[in-house]
């Protein structure tokens, strides 16, 4: 026999060995592929000093310590992945794994949701955010699976009525808003601004500040949290108490991605959100409300409260815009009169 040539059955145990670290390889391949954590995109435009990042920066922590790390959150603020009216499609078309948008920036698509953003809608249960984002949420199956069709929804929020914010008018009366140029967000904040009197000016939220500083607007619409995420206080003089509506968000997924999730990294996500999730934000925003007003007095801005009187004269120049829209989107068939009634309690 040659000095080359190997006998059979060394040649059989040189195969089955090298099959049996090609096996182990392969294995260890897999198991190093299975271990590579899973990381949802998730889009907002709101900065990275807003409660919406540092609650979803928590709520990231959690998924990963209850998923063993195979689940993670990568945040993208501050309209990284698109601006504001293209948060819900950045998640509708898989740019963004999760979205939180606001409604009203894209006027006419979500009309049913928006009639708690009108005028002085609030529950009788309480005007805390924890207590309308958790009604809100519960109220979703119901009347408003139809207009998220797309996407996932996986829980709504509601702010605190926004307040006017201004630079060098102190509004004190209904006739104080005539003329003003009132940066606003969404179709009903822009028909209040016109109600009381005021130009509706559609400002980029990030460019409110410099709009204010600038003289290019005269005031602004915001929660107090929004106004010192935005950092008002350094361009706005006087702050008007109470506010006169609310905003809603929606944080919504990509069905597909949702889909794409092993079964137990799906409940996770889902045991992890709905109206328990809601109240969860909403407490945080009330935090951050309370933290803004606050921020807004320590900055020098002169915070006004309507007296009975006036606030009468407003409550009835902005009445009628809650009966026009609820006709309205009656005609159409939607039911805004029985969602309101669930909603208000």
């Amino acid at each position: 026999m040659p000095n080359n040539t190997i006998p059979f059955t060394r040649r059989r145990a040189v195969a089955v060995a090298a099959a049996t670290l090609a096996t182990s390889v392969a294995g260890s391949s897999v198991a190093r592929a299975q271990a590579v954590p899973i990381e949802l995109k998730v889009s907002h435009f709101l900065p990275p000093n807003h409660t919406f990042q540092k609650q979803c920066l928590l709520w990231s922590d959690e998924l990963e310590q209850a998923s063993g790390g195979r689940l993670k959150l990568r945040l993208y603020p501050a309209s990284q992945l698109g601006p504001p009216p293209r948060q819900m499609d950045l998640a509708r078309n898989g740019i963004a794994d999760i979205a939180i948008g606001l409604t009203g920036a894209t006027p006419g698509r979500y009309p049913l949701t928006e009639v708690i953003s009108e005028a002085f809608v609030v529950p009788k249960e309480g005007t805390s955010c924890q207590i309308m984002s958790r009604r809100l949420t519960s109220q979703f199956d119901a009347y408003l699976a139809q207009e998220f069709r797309g996407v996932k929804t996986l829980w709504l929020m509601v702010t605190s009525p926004l307040k006017f914010h201004t630079a060098k008018v102190a509004l004190r009366r209904l006739e104080d808003f005539g003329g003003l140029r009132i940066r606003y967000a969404g179709e009903q904040f822009a028909d209040i601004v016109t109600a009381l009197g005021a130009v509706p000016l559609a400002v980029p939220p990030g460019e409110t500040q410099d709009g204010l500083a600038k003289g290019i607007i005269d005031g602004a619409t915001f929660p107090y949290e929004g106004a010192q995420s935005f950092d008002l206080g350094t361009v706005c003089k006087f702050s008007l108490e109470p506010g006169v509506s609310t905003a809603t968000f929606a944080a919504v997924m990509n069905p597909r991605k949702f889909d794409s999730l092993p079964a137990d990294l799906q409940a996770l996500i889902t045991q992890s959100t709905g109206p328990a999730m809601a109240a969860r934000f909403g407490a945080a925003l009330d935090d951050a409300e309370a933290a803004g007003r606050n921020y807004m007095v320590e900055h020098g801005v002169q915070i006004t409260t309507l007296p009975p009187e006036e606030a009468s004269r407003i409550r009835a120049a902005v009445a009628p815009l809650l009966e026009k829209r609820l006709v309205k989107l009656e005609a159409s068939g939607k039911p805004a009169r029985a969602f309101l009634a669930a909603y208000v309690g």
